[in-house]
């Protein structure tokens, strides 16, 4: 009796497979799953090949569902250059420990490249984390963001007198600093990003997009770093 466990990880190969041979003109039709795990085992590094390969254009097209739109800043909410050609956009969450630690890597990126703009989209999945996310966007209208986002990581403490005092310690005008958190541009903006962190199928903080992959989790500078690179090579 035929294995269906078997058989349908041989039709999940026989789809990639057929997805990327097609433009070499190459056919599929007729063989069954002996013929492909033969001619897979030839070449054992085939399929691992043609799985980044599938990856990438998911993620490609996952970013061109987006559009532009993601890699385009709040006002304020951004890290390193503004004007920066490299661009890194990172999904992150005040209450998650990985973003916090991963916030030191992003800043080893900055002082490493002069041309690194890193956009961030304020993603608040961890509860309690709506009110540091509005917060920290309204504090870009005072010109503040990059200092109130990073006292924020450095304290961790997102209690509403953490807050506050993250507030006063980079100097911020806290009864405009409020006003503004209630605005409804922000509540838009954190809408927003909540929707593109959806179409790029994200399921947790931190999250990246740079040239044109996308990286789930925390991973070290180098790790970023190697992807910026990538892009520039790959024009993305």
């Amino acid at each position: 009796m035929p294995n269906p466990m078997r058989s349908t990880i041989f039709t999940a190969i026989l789809a990639i497979v057929a997805g990327f041979a097609g433009a070499a003109a190459f056919s599929w039709s007729g063989l069954g799953d002996r013929q492909v795990e033969r001619y897979l085992m030839s070449d054992p590094e085939l399929l691992p090949r043609m799985v980044a390969a599938y990856e990438r254009k998911q993620a490609e097209d996952r970013l061109a569902r987006a559009g532009d739109d993601v890699r385009q800043p709040f006002a304020g909410a951004v890290l390193g250059n503004p004007e920066g050609k490299h661009t890194l956009i990172k999904f992150t969450d005040y209450n998650c420990g990985y973003c916090r630690a991963s916030a030191g890597e992003v800043q080893k990126l900055i002082e490493q490249d002069p041309e690194l703009r890193v956009v961030i989209r304020e993603w608040p999945i961890f509860e309690g984390s709506d009110r540091a996310a509005a917060l920290a966007l309204a504090a870009g209208r005072q010109g503040k963001y990059a200092a109130y986002h990073q006292a924020l990581f450095a304290s961790g403490d997102t209690s509403e007198a953490g807050l506050i005092a993250a507030a006063r310690h980079v100097g911020l005008d806290v009864t405009k600093l409020e006003a503004d958190a209630r605005s409804p541009q922000i509540a838009y903006e954190l809408e927003r990003n909540t929707q593109f962190a959806r179409e790029l199928g994200f399921t947790g903080t931190p999250s990246w997009v740079v040239g044109g992959r996308i990286i789930e989790g925390a991973v070290p500078a180098e790790t970023l770093a190697e992807a910026i690179a990538q892009g520039d090579e790959t024009g993305a």
